[in-house]
């Protein structure tokens, strides 16, 4: 299948003309993600963000549609209380960029439009610019304070939280001109949200934080091979949806276009995250352990290099931070 913008539209309208025949209980829908964005191929891949607002508990949370092996719907059930607060849903530090950016699909009460039109009107306002931003760099400070008042057996679980504080961190800087960054353009985007607020040299930080100066040439095409098989051994229950098989492919395409691309190191992101997520959804094969653990262990996540990572990211939130209260001094915040 040819893969255009106007076909993974009408995919997107068709799926939403389905669903509301067949489900009275879906009162609206929309679009968001990359589809409306200037690039939403990566690899040749994308998905399909649609999001369902239920009346009553939606069946599910989330759930992947295969439309081919290169493009799949991924779609995300809500219900109609999550929506009745804008304000609150204003400064959200997630939801609140969504909803700045969708496209309505679906909504004949118009109740999705009021909503919408309520989040936009005051997003921009400095305050509520920094108050998201500030919820993002208040978890990062606490996952790192949380190492310290009760440190974590060196595994999966401590490299969950250490990402976690990672990504809150880089979101901070990135909230204060934009959504969140998305997981596989996460390292993508990230310079030019550094640069938007003055902060440039933030960008190699991050890249410092997740190991990438121990790197050495084609070690990062290695690793694919072994994230392939920690990916496809999860087994049907309790797989996380993120890591449903029809994303195999998403995910894989994306990683090889980033390491033929100016910026292989993009790709340690996605990698790292994904990786971590399918090691800790199993008990996983004793090879594939160790391959995740060898592999963490060379990048610093894990061993004894780790408490050096852990005062970089002490040293990287304290930049956050003052960039976080220069910007708000500046905007009169």
């Amino acid at each position: 299948m040819r893969i255009t913008r106007d076909t993974l539209l009408n995919i997107a309208r068709d799926t939403v003309a389905q669903r509301t025949r067949l489900d009275r209980n879906l009162i609206a829908v929309y679009l968001s993600g990359a589809l409306l964005e200037d690039s939403f191929l990566l690899g040749g891949t994308a998905d399909i963000d649609l999001f369902f607002i239920h009346t009553d508990d939606a069946p599910v949370g989330r759930e992947i549609v295969r439309l081919t092996d290169e493009v799949h719907l991924d779609i995300a059930h809500h219900r109609f209380t999550d929506y009745r607060n804008t304000r609150t849903l204003r400064v959200d530090a997630w939801l609140g960029p969504i909803l700045k950016g969708c496209r309505s699909l679906y909504d004949p009460q118009h109740f999705l439009d009021f909503t919408i039109a309520s989040v936009r009107g005051q997003f921009d306002r400095a305050d509520h610019v920094l108050e998201r931003a500030q919820t993002q760099a208040d978890t990062a400070r606490r996952i790192w304070l949380s190492f310290h008042n009760q440190p974590f057996e060196q595994g999966t679980v401590q490299v969950t939280e250490y990402l976690r504080a990672v990504s809150s961190a880089a979101n901070a800087i990135a909230s204060l001109s934009g959504g969140p960054l998305t997981e596989r353009r996460f390292l993508l985007s990230y310079p030019a949200r550094a640069a938007a607020v003055g902060k440039p040299g933030l960008h190699a930080g991050l890249l410092g934080l997740l190991g990438a100066p121990n790197l050495e040439d084609d070690i990062l095409s290695t690793w694919i091979a072994v994230w392939q098989a920690a990916f496809q051994a999860l087994p049907e229950e309790g797989r996380p949806v993120r890591l449903h098989p029809h994303r195999l492919v998403y995910y894989r395409q994306a990683f090889l276009e980033l390491l033929k691309g100016s910026q292989p190191q993009a790709i340690l992101w996605p990698l790292l995250h994904t990786w971590t997520i399918a090691v800790s959804a199993q008990p996983p094969a004793p090879e594939n352990l160790a391959a995740w653990r060898q592999a963490f262990e060379y990048l610093g996540l894990l061993g004894t290099a780790f408490d050096e990572r852990l005062a970089a990211l002490d040293a990287y939130l304290d930049m956050v931070e003052e960039t976080l209260e220069i910007w708000g001094r500046k905007a009169g915040v």
